[in-house]
């Protein structure tokens, strides 16, 4: 036989099944939404990573603003020492320059007592100095070209050793027995380490009167005459060697000059001259 089952419970609704469309179009509402979630979460990351990045950005800031004041304050005492230390060096420098400047006075001093000595060293027996005195450079310069001391050649490629407004000159004023005399003379002035030999010239010379020899007084009444040979009268004008004091040393010190010779061994012992 046949059982016949009804189901009662269709008939109820809150038993009754959801059709089939309503249930699709709920869940394609709920899909919908999700895109518009995951971009509000994206949203809400990237605004709170820019607004971390600020806040750590204001933090950097602000302590690149301390480091920059305290780099400021060091610079500040950075230069005042600069400015310490150039004050130092100028007047290290001055102090230098006067030193210079005395030890260049001391070693271009040529002194006259070690001239006199070294003329007086090489005059022959026969050859009498009458006088030494120095000689302006423009006298020198307004002499006839044939008596200016006249310079050697120079080398190929050499400096010009004319004479200049910066040489310095000494006369020689004597008298020679003869002219041999004289030229040995000259010779001798040349070979000096104290003149310039293409500088050292005779600018005159010229034959004496013979002389008349004065006789004691038993002889006066007689008629005898006696009469000395004629002298040689000569000017030599002889320019001065621009070597330093340092490099004469030896000559100096041979020619008695044993206060500047003194002097310059000290200076360079202290390292202000070069020996």
């Amino acid at each position: 036989m046949y059982s016949l089952d009804i189901n009662f419970l269709n008939d109820r609704p809150e038993y009754r099944p959801e059709p089939t469309e309503r249930r699709r179009g709920r869940r394609t509402a709920t899909e919908s939404k999700q895109p518009l979630v995951l971009g509000l979460l994206a949203a809400l990351i990237l605004t709170g990573g820019a607004a971390g990045t600020w806040l750590f950005l204001q933090a950097q800031n602000a302590q690149l603003r301390d480091r920059q004041a305290q780099l400021d304050a060091e610079l500040g005492t950075l230069k005042a020492e600069q400015a310490r230390l150039s004050q130092v060096i100028a007047q290290t420098k001055q102090a230098r320059d006067e030193t210079d400047a005395l030890a260049s006075v001391f070693n271009n001093v040529k002194p006259w007592s070690a001239l006199f000595n070294d003329i007086t060293g090489r005059t022959p027996p026969r050859v009498r100095v009458v006088s030494i005195s120095d000689v302006l450079p423009t006298e020198v310069t307004q002499l006839p070209p044939s008596l200016r001391p006249s310079p050697s050649p120079a080398p190929t490629g050499g400096a010009s050793t004319t004479s200049s407004a910066q040489d310095n000159f000494v006369e020689i004023i004597g008298r020679a027995t003869t002219f041999n005399d004289l030229n040995d003379f000259l010779l001798n002035l040349q070979q000096s380490k104290f003149f310039k030999p293409e500088l050292t010239k005779i600018v005159t010379s010229e034959l004496g009167q013979p002389r008349q020899l004065l006789l004691p007084e038993q002889f006066q009444g007689s008629s005898t005459q006696v009469k000395l040979p004629p002298e040689v009268e000569f000017t030599i004008i002889a320019g001065l060697t621009d070597l330093p004091a340092s490099e004469l040393l030896p000559e100096l010190e041979r020619r008695k000059a044993t206060g500047l010779v003194t002097r310059i061994e000290t200076l360079q012992q202290k390292g202000i001259i070069k020996p």
